[in-house]
Protein backbone atom coordinates (compact mmCIF):
# COMPACT_ATOMS: atom_id res chain seq x y z
CA UNK A 1 0.00 0.00 0.00
CA UNK A 2 1.28 3.43 -0.92
CA UNK A 3 0.70 5.76 1.99
CA UNK A 4 0.57 9.51 1.48
CA UNK A 5 1.57 12.16 3.99
CA UNK A 6 -2.14 12.91 4.44
CA UNK A 7 -2.92 9.22 5.15
CA UNK A 8 -0.15 8.95 7.73
CA UNK A 9 -1.04 12.31 9.29
CA UNK A 10 -4.67 11.19 9.64
CA UNK A 11 -3.54 7.95 11.31
CA UNK A 12 -1.27 9.86 13.71
CA UNK A 13 -4.08 12.27 14.62
CA UNK A 14 -6.53 9.41 15.24
CA UNK A 15 -3.95 7.74 17.51
CA UNK A 16 -3.44 10.99 19.39
CA UNK A 17 -7.19 11.55 19.80
CA UNK A 18 -7.45 8.15 21.52
CA UNK A 19 -5.68 9.82 24.45
CA UNK A 20 -8.18 11.91 26.46
CA UNK A 21 -5.38 14.28 27.61
CA UNK A 22 -4.65 15.42 24.06
CA UNK A 23 -6.45 18.56 22.80
CA UNK A 24 -9.38 17.80 20.48
CA UNK A 25 -8.54 20.51 17.94
CA UNK A 26 -5.30 19.09 16.60
CA UNK A 27 -4.37 19.21 12.91
CA UNK A 28 -1.40 18.25 10.81
CA UNK A 29 0.20 21.59 11.58
CA UNK A 30 -0.10 21.12 15.36
CA UNK A 31 3.29 21.26 17.06
CA UNK A 32 3.94 18.06 19.00
CA UNK A 33 5.79 19.62 21.93
CA UNK A 34 4.23 23.09 22.12
CA UNK A 35 0.59 22.38 21.19
CA UNK A 36 0.24 18.87 22.60
CA UNK A 37 2.44 19.51 25.67
CA UNK A 38 4.47 16.35 25.07
CA UNK A 39 7.78 16.10 26.87
CA UNK A 40 10.70 14.27 25.28
CA UNK A 41 9.73 10.92 26.86
CA UNK A 42 6.14 11.23 25.66
CA UNK A 43 7.37 12.05 22.15
CA UNK A 44 9.66 9.01 22.11
CA UNK A 45 6.92 6.69 23.39
CA UNK A 46 4.43 8.01 20.87
CA UNK A 47 6.88 7.72 17.97
CA UNK A 48 7.65 4.13 18.99
CA UNK A 49 3.93 3.37 18.93
CA UNK A 50 3.62 4.84 15.41
CA UNK A 51 6.76 2.98 14.29
CA UNK A 52 5.24 -0.32 15.45
CA UNK A 53 1.93 0.45 13.76
CA UNK A 54 3.53 1.38 10.41
CA UNK A 55 6.52 -0.98 10.55
CA UNK A 56 9.12 1.75 10.17
CA UNK A 57 12.01 3.05 12.28
CA UNK A 58 12.62 6.78 12.63
CA UNK A 59 16.32 7.50 13.24
CA UNK A 60 17.06 9.83 16.15
CA UNK A 61 18.74 12.40 13.89
CA UNK A 62 15.54 12.63 11.79
CA UNK A 63 13.41 12.79 14.93
CA UNK A 64 15.28 15.90 16.06
CA UNK A 65 14.01 17.74 12.94
CA UNK A 66 10.33 16.93 13.54
CA UNK A 67 8.16 19.71 14.97
CA UNK A 68 4.61 19.07 13.70
CA UNK A 69 2.39 16.08 13.04
CA UNK A 70 2.81 16.62 9.29
CA UNK A 71 6.62 16.67 9.76
CA UNK A 72 6.38 13.26 11.41
CA UNK A 73 4.08 11.98 8.66
CA UNK A 74 6.43 13.28 5.92
CA UNK A 75 9.41 11.65 7.62
CA UNK A 76 7.62 8.30 7.87
CA UNK A 77 6.48 8.39 4.23
CA UNK A 78 9.99 9.20 3.02
CA UNK A 79 11.49 6.42 5.17
CA UNK A 80 8.98 3.91 3.82
CA UNK A 81 9.85 4.97 0.26
CA UNK A 82 13.54 4.57 1.08
CA UNK A 83 14.54 8.21 0.65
Amino acid sequence: MSETVQDVSTLIISKLLANPKVPRDITGSSKIVEDLAFDSLAVMNFVMEIEDELDVSVPLDRLAEIRTIDDLASCIVSLKKGT
